[in-house]
């Protein structure tokens, strides 16, 4: 009795695993590349693809060679019901390929769908022969809806401040979310005087190609090529391909910054002084910027031994688009020959780039010794004139 269930038991368990044999390779389709010989290799890079309903797929197949040159037959041994399936090498069918020993040749394997098919994995095997060697390249394809073309965009700062001489740079991330790879075209609606670039990789670029759900950071610079004023200037980036678009909203807040200049009543940057004494100067300190310039102190650069002072020397505000008169006193040094010298002025605000510019100073010798050797000439002419009256009469 007890042999009987033993010999029972063993036939339940035997069963069992021929069950199980023929149940697992069912339900789990291995996609390894299959080989009785080394000599004989076929495989391909993406074994298992995802694709749309009633896509076309195209799959790169390689086959190789090791000992010698063969001629190697090739055949589909197994594709879904309704799908069409060719391999091509050369822009033509081929049933079979010539590898040279210890290389490779690369086909195309084309796996037509059928009109109407469900979502679902679907398997082809391709099986290459040589008299001595095969070998098995099982395909996995997966069809299911796919996503559909979506792009968007991300930045961290869409608002820069800066002044009208400023290069804003945002920092925007651009992202595929889309299950296709598309090529982005980029462009820019931006105020007048703005100019629009974008960089990738250290280069401008105007498109760039995007992966499924891929992303990529882009620099989008927004330059002043005019003086502007303060404000507020929208700036609206635009990427487009294939049937999706995104925008995206970025502001430049320019800040106003002083701008001066110095200059004379009559525009001569130039005066004319004399040894020994003061002289003084009418300047005028202009401000063309888009902001009040505030606290313009004035200072000059002069030869040894001369003093240059301003009347005022601080300005405490000059407003946009306006100007002050400040008066330069100058007195060159007491041993000052005459000629040309050079001096530089000054005008350096308490917010903003200060202005300098050259003034050209001419000395000239002073009068006062010239009309006092008149004088003495003039009174030893009328000595001699009336010594002669004088004396001449007797």
């Amino acid at each position: 009795m007890k042999r009987l269930g033993s010999i029972l038991f063993l036939a339940f368990v035997s069963v069992l695993i021929t069950t199980l044999a023929l149940v697992i390779p069912a339900n789990a389709q291995d996609i390894t590349p299959e080989s009785n010989s080394p000599n004989l290799t076929l495989y391909t890079t993406y074994p298992s693809l995802v694709v749309g309903p009633g896509e076309t797929v195209s799959v790169d197949v390689h086959v190789r060679v090791a000992s010698q040159a063969e001629v190697v037959r090739l055949q589909i041994s197994e594709v879904p019901e309704g799908w069409t399936a060719t391999l091509r090498g050369g822009g033509k069918t081929v049933q079979a390929v010539y590898v040279q020993a210890d290389s490779e040749a690369n086909l195309e394997l084309r796996l037509d769908q059928p009109k109407t098919i469900q979502a679902g994995t679907y398997r082809v095997v391709v099986t290459a022969r040589t008299p001595n060697a095969s070998a098995q390249l099982p395909i996995e394809i997966t069809i299911k809806e796919k996503q559909p073309s979506r792009l968007s965009f991300d930045v961290d700062l869409p608002v820069l401040r800066g002044s009208p001489s400023t290069t804003f740079r945002y920092s925007v991330t651009l992202k595929n979310e889309g299950d296709d790879e598309i090529t982005v075209n980029l462009s820019a609606n931006a105020p007048r005087g703005f100019q629009v670039n974008f960089r990738y990789g250290g280069q401008d670029v105007t498109s760039l190609p995007l992966g499924a759900k891929e992303s990529k950071s882009i620099t989008v610079e927004a330059q002043p090529l005019v003086d502007i004023t303060a404000g507020s200037y929208p700036i609206t980036i635009i990427a487009q391909g294939n049937d999706t678009q995104a925008s995206l909203d970025l502001t430049a807040e320019v800040t106003g910054q002083p701008s001066l200049s110095i200059t004379t009543p009559d525009g001569r940057l130039s005066g004319q002084v004399y040894t020994g004494r003061e002289t003084s100067l009418k300047l005028i300190v202009q401000n063309t910027g888009s902001a009040p310039a505030k606290g313009v102190k004035l200072s000059a650069s002069a030869p040894s031994g001369w003093t240059a002072t301003f009347d005022p020397e601080v300005v405490d505000e000059i407003a946009t688009n306006a100007q002050s008169e400040v008066t330069l006193k100058i007195k060159p040094a007491d041993n000052a020959i005459a000629g040309d010298y050079m001096l530089t002025l000054r005008a350096t605000p308490t917010q903003g780039a200060s202005k300098s510019v050259d003034f050209r100073i001419t000395v000239l010798t002073s009068t006062l010794w010239g009309i006092t050797g008149v004088v003495l000439i003039a009174i030893a002419v009328g000595v001699v004139m009336l010594a002669v009256i004088r004396f001449g009469r007797r």
